[in-house]
Order: C-alpha cells, then structure tokens, then sequence
C-alpha cells in the first residue's frame, strides 16, 4: 500500500460520498508534460456535518516563489480552517494561498495543505481546480483495465498522522497512573497499548482487549482526528538477546505468528467500525537490530540471535507484519530502528538500515508498507546533548574518542533518527518517511542534570561532566535509576520527525530483578539486577537497573515515582 496516492483511476472517482474517499485530477500518460499541474484532493474522513480533506498540488511548469490553488463547490460545503496554506472561501470559491514557509514550488516539486469544512446533503468533489489561473484538468483516458477487485482500497492516508489530531490515552494506563501520588498530572498523556502476546488480542485477565482499545477510542475521537498507537510484538523467538522480554512463541512458530497472531489483529484493524481512526503501529521492537549487532561473529553475539538470523523468521515475521497490516488503509507502519547507543556506530548504522529494507521487501511487502521509523522505544538514551557534540576536540582528542561516546557517530536520538531517515531514504524507502521518537523515558531531569559542559582537563571530563544521560553505558535498557520522563508527547517537533511519542508506558517494568516464576514466557535477565557487573554489550559496566522490580510490563510504581522526580521538562 503506497503511502500516498498522487493517481487514481477515473473510474474510482466518484466513491467520494463515503468516508475515507479519495479523488485525483491527473494528467494522462501520453500528454503529461503537456499538464501545467496534477491536483490531488482526498477526502480524509466525513462525519454527518462535516469532512477533512487533503490537497496536493504538484507543479509541472516553470518555478514559483508563491502559488494559489482555486476551486468551486457545487454544493453548499464551507471551509471552516486549514494548515499549510491561507484557504479562504467566497460563495462557493475557495482560495488555498501558499504560506511564507511553503511559497516556492520548483518544477516538478509538490505542496501539500489540509483543511476542515461543513456541508450537509451531498459532498460532492470539485471537478475544476487551477494553479495561479491555469487549469489541472481531469484525465479522461488512462489505464484502461478495470482496477483488481483484489486490490484494497485507495488508502486515505495523510502524511504525518499526528499533525491535527489528538493521541488515544489508555483508560488502564491512565487509571494507574492517577492511583500514584502526583500522577494526575499525567495521566491524561497517551501512551501505546502493547499487543506482546495473542491473548491481548482478546483482553487479558479481564482486562481490554484490541477491540474494547478502539473502542474507546471512538468515544475519545468526537468529531476530530484521533491516532491509536500499537505496539506490535510477538515475534517467534522474540527479542533474543534479553531474557527478560522473551515471548510466547517458539523459534520456529512463524506460522502460528501470521495466523493467530497478526491476521486476526488485522480483521479487527480493517473493520469499517475503525476507519476513521488514524491507527499507528509500532511493529516489533528490538527484534532487526538484534540481527545485526548480537550474531556471530561479533564479541556481543547470542546463540539465541544466531538462531533467529539463519531461520529467516524476525525478517520474515516483520514483513508479513508490514504486508498485512499495509493493506488497512487507515493503518501507518512505523519500524522499531533501536537507538544510537545500539546501531550509531560505523559498521551497526548502514548494515541496519539495508536489513530494514530486507524485511520491509518480504512476504509480500514492499517499502510503501513503511510509513516511517521509531527510535528509543522503550529505551533512555537523551533526546539532545547540549553541552557536547560529535566535532566537539578536548585535550587533543575528539569527543569520539571518549569512553562514554566510544566511536559512535551520534551523541543523542534526534541526530540519529534524523541521519537514518536520510540513510533510509537513501536506499529506496519513500523520500517522505518520518520518525518517531519515543521520550518517554529519557528526560534526565532533577537535581543532577548538567547545566553546562564538563571541564576541559580531559575529553572523558568534559563529556561525562556535561551529559544529560547518566547511565553508566548507553547498552544499559533496563529499569535505569535516575531516569526521568522526557518530552511530552507532540507532533512535527522537527524536521523528518513526526512525533515525540511516549510509546513506551512510563511506570511499566522492563524485567525483574530477580527470578520471578510467570505464565507468560518472561524469564530474568541479569541486566535488570542492580548488582550485575556487566556484559561485553554493555562495556562490562554495572547494570544500572531499580532494585525490586516486577517482570517486564508490570507496574512499578517506584520506577513511576522515580520517571516524575526527575522529569525534564519538570513537572508543574
């Protein structure tokens, strides 16, 4: 399913009375470069009284520093406000002016702007627009073969699903949130529900299941735009470096994964009850890159991982993932890309992304699958060093060279995830890819949070005095002490990022302590032990973990506690 649809077939132009419909004014093939200009106009979503709708304009003629976009309704339909771009309306004519950020369009080059209106009856899409007074004109030739019934429909799609919309608070999530002394004041923050086993499919121990989720997120929805995040995890032999977040499913169950797994989670996402919710899906978190940094012959490598990377079966899992959930219209997929402190370095970053690439072009997938990337889920490495940066020179050394830093190419999440859109982008995946960043764990506020950089005796004093991130190595992922909750969750904070997401629901434990005997596969890992001195992916440091912690998505409430005291932005 591409991402966005810049042409669609005549014959299914006329569906624009149902929600999610889509229309395209395109050029035919045989006279394209005589068109001064394609007009793409889909409407997003409708409701009894009122619609969304997206425009995309591309222009094929000379470059511009400033264009408008003009149409007419035949129908009673009111502009009522937009984005990207001045959309003012007079009788039926409307006028979409450019911004002062989005003015120049060059040859070739796009704009796109969305906008909310009214109308009652019908809906009818504009059969004319123009650019600066030139007509797109309808294309009434084109393919001629009808389009394949086995196709899904034309996908409505915007290009950043959080921009506009509110975010699905979960109910549970929240309920214990409030419980904690000072967590009302963000227990109304939204955070992803963690499909990690099939029987959360149906709700576990009495608990919501997918269905009752979306929901109430219908409930929560109204009449605006509303994005549910998923957290797709349950891969066949999962996360096969870290025992403590072990699954359900054997190894070799790659069968058992599509079928009881993934196909009835996309029967309920493709239910036309869901349509109008904007649905993300995080899918398979820690799984690829375990494929490239913990596998023979690395230092770091696990039999575990060595097992999964000659079975196929992480790769082959996240793309019928990709493939099946892609076919949803109304469902983005965004791929779990580790963190910097994982996959920065020279011979982790471009092997990762060409095997992402490998699994979003398996069973049946294709990179149009893949609405973008996540970073740092569920994990604490600091959204921006401030006080050090990558070309930083201290005491004759660069700040590569220091112990903290060890040779990676990035010091934080938002150089990293922005350089791996651009290496992703690179390599074949769509130019219009975003990410997103999971923050909510990565504040490293309170009282020890550095207000300057370190002194300049060493490269090791100037790093380690300045750094937000206070772990004892960027390896350590589990139940940090002194971690705080990062940035709230926002939409379009920079460029190539489309969200902060707090993906990972703060107060929910990474592994036990300890051993714990547990009926959902989960077994301990040594690194979520506050006495354990360490494993070569982690330098052979101390584990950093909160003692007493239950297993992994369980509430703990002194890590909780922990996330709120050192809050960056603090707490009010």
């Amino acid at each position: 399913m591409s991402r966005t649809r810049t042409a669609l077939l005549a014959a299914m132009a006329l569906v624009a009375g149902a929600t999610g419909t889509a229309f395209a004014v395109v050029p035919g093939d045989a006279g394209a470069a005589a068109v001064p200009c394609t007009v793409d106009y889909q409407v997003q979503n409708q409701w009894d009284t009122g619609f969304t709708a997206s425009v995309k304009v591309t222009n094929n003629g000379a470059a511009k520093s400033s264009w408008a976009v003009k149409w007419s309704y035949a129908g009673n339909q009111k502009v009522t406000s937009g984005w990207n771009a001045k959309v003012t309306q007079s009788g039926a004519n409307v006028t979409a002016a450019n911004e002062s950020y989005n003015g120049t369009l060059a040859t070739g080059g796009s704009a796109t702007f969305g906008f909310q209106g009214t109308y009652s009856g019908s809906n009818a899409v504009p059969a004319t627009f123009t650019l600066d007074g030139v007509t797109c004109n309808v294309d009434s030739g084109g393919p001629t073969d009808p389009p394949d019934p086995t196709d899904p429909p034309p996908g409505n799609r915007v290009d950043n699903p959080y921009d506009g919309a509110k975010v699905y608070v979960n109910p549970e999530w929240s309920e214990k949130a409030a419980a904690e002394p000072g967590g009302s004041r963000i227990a109304n923050q939204p955070t992803g529900v963690w499909l990690d086993r099939t029987a959360a499919i149906n709700g576990v121990n009495g608990g919501m299941g997918l269905r009752d989720h979306l929901d109430e997120a219908l409930r929560q929805k109204g009449s605006g735009e509303l994005v549910v995040q998923l957290v797709i995890y349950n891969l066949p032999g999962r996360d096969c470096a870290a025992l403590a977040s072990n699954g359900e499913l054997g190894p070799t169950e790659i069968d058992k994964y599509k079928t009881d797994y993934i196909d009835p989670i996309k029967a309920i996402l493709a239910d036309s009850k869901y349509a109008s919710l904007r649905i993300v899906t995080t899918v398979e978190i820690d799984s690829l890159p375990n494929l490239v940094t913990n596998v023979s012959p690395r230092a770091t490598a696990t039999p575990n991982c060595d097992v999964m990377k000659a079975n196929g079966n992480y790769v082959k899992g996240v793309g019928y993932a990709l493939n099946k959930l892609g076919d949803v219209p109304n469902v983005y997929n965004y791929v779990d890309a580790g963190h910097h402190g994982w996959l920065g370095w020279d011979d982790n970053f471009g092997p990762s992304a060409d095997l992402f690439k490998q699994a979003a072009t398996a069973e049946g997938a294709t990179v149009a699958d893949v609405h973008g990337f996540i970073a740092n889920t569920a994990n604490y490495s600091a959204l921006k060093e401030d006080h050090f940066s990558i070309g930083d020179n201290v005491a004759g050394k660069s700040v590569r060279e220091s112990k903290w830093v060890s040779w990676n190419r990035y010091v934080d999440e938002l150089s990293y995830a922005q350089a791996l859109r651009d290496q992703l982008v690179s390599i074949g995946f769509d130019s219009g890819i975003g990410m997103l960043i999971d923050t909510s764990r990565n504040g490293w506020g309170g009282a020890n949070r550095p207000t300057g950089p370190g002194a300049t005796t060493s490269v090791d004093t100037y790093v380690d005095g300045g750094r937000y991130d206070r772990r004892f190595n960027t390896g350590n992922w589990c139940n940090q002490s002194g971690a705080g909750l990062g940035e709230r969750p926002q939409a379009s904070p920079e460029p190539g990022i489309d969200a902060y997401v707090w993906m990972k629901p703060p107060g929910e434990s990474d592994g036990a302590s300890e051993v714990i005997d547990n009926d959902e596969g989960k077994g301990f890992d040594r690194m979520c032990d506050p006495t354990y001195t360490g494993n070569p992916r982690n330098d052979n440091n101390m584990s950093g973990a909160l003692p007493d912690a239950p297993i992994s998505g369980h509430w703990f409430s002194a890590q909780f506690q922990e996330l709120m005291k050192n809050a960056y932005p603090p707490l009010s």
